[in-house]
């Protein structure tokens, strides 16, 4: 404090002021989630945190990489002739024992190569017969789970398309 003339003055630091509690959440943000990967199939962003739809959940982005998967075909990733669980050439067996089991054996082939990390549990064959005249639409179910992330069940459905 100090006195000037006949008036008095207090000097104060900034440094010292602080901050009230409701004043601090608008200085420090909320955490928010980090994108982990590109969700597909690729979409345009309609907000400002970036130009695609990315996931931002290890569980969702684990899912997407597993579909991705299990729907490329051999010879369709360049570089990577075996990636993929190559089922377009069984569409149209599909529901045999046969196939089924080929089926089966190419997805685990896969995964333990790919993704070694997911427990697959769980195979279904399902045929769609609505407006199914010229294309072959097969359903495949599959349910997994992924031990190191938690220990819940999951569930991934897959159509297959092929024409006739």
């Amino acid at each position: 404090m100090s006195l000037v003339g006949n008036q008095t003055r207090k000097s104060y630091s900034f440094k010292s002021a602080g901050l009230k509690e409701e004043d601090q959440e608008e200085v420090i943000p909320k955490a928010q989630k980090l994108p982990i990967g590109i969700a597909t199939p690729i979409q345009l962003s309609r907000d400002a945190g970036g130009l695609l739809i990315m996931h931002k959940d290890i569980d969702k982005q684990l899912s997407d990489n597993l579909r991705n998967l299990l729907l490329t075909n051999h010879g369709e990733r360049l570089g990577f002739y075996d990636f993929g669980a190559n089922l377009r050439p069984l569409v149209f067996d599909l529901g045999t024992d046969t196939a089924d089991s080929e089926a089966i054996r190419r997805i685990k082939s896969t995964t333990n190569k790919y993704m070694p990390f997911i427990s697959l549990e769980g195979f279904q064959v399902f045929v769609d017969r609505h407006d199914n005249k010229d294309v072959a639409k097969v359903g495949i179910q599959i349910t997994y789970r992924i031990p190191r992330l938690d220990t819940a069940l999951r569930t991934l459905e897959l159509m297959l398309y092929m024409g006739g």
